[in-house]
């Protein structure tokens, strides 16, 4: 992911920071529980394209 785009890119939902999960390859947004797909290489930035983070994963403080 592009260090540029990323320190560009909000959460589409509360317009917060999104933290990039390169294993996983989405945009992770800690603020509404939530993390957006990466496909091909570009952030589907789309409320309804999100999946809700398990608790586990809202634990992780990394």
């Amino acid at each position: 992911m592009d260090k540029k785009l990323l320190a560009v890119l909000a959460c589409p939902i509360c317009k917060g920071e999104v933290k990039y999960n390169r294993d996983a390859q989405e945009l992770v947004c800690r603020a509404d529980g939530v993390a957006f797909p990466i496909r091909d290489g570009i952030p589907v930035m789309l409320e309804q394209e999100a999946r809700t983070l398990t608790v586990d994963e809202r634990l992780d403080k990394s």
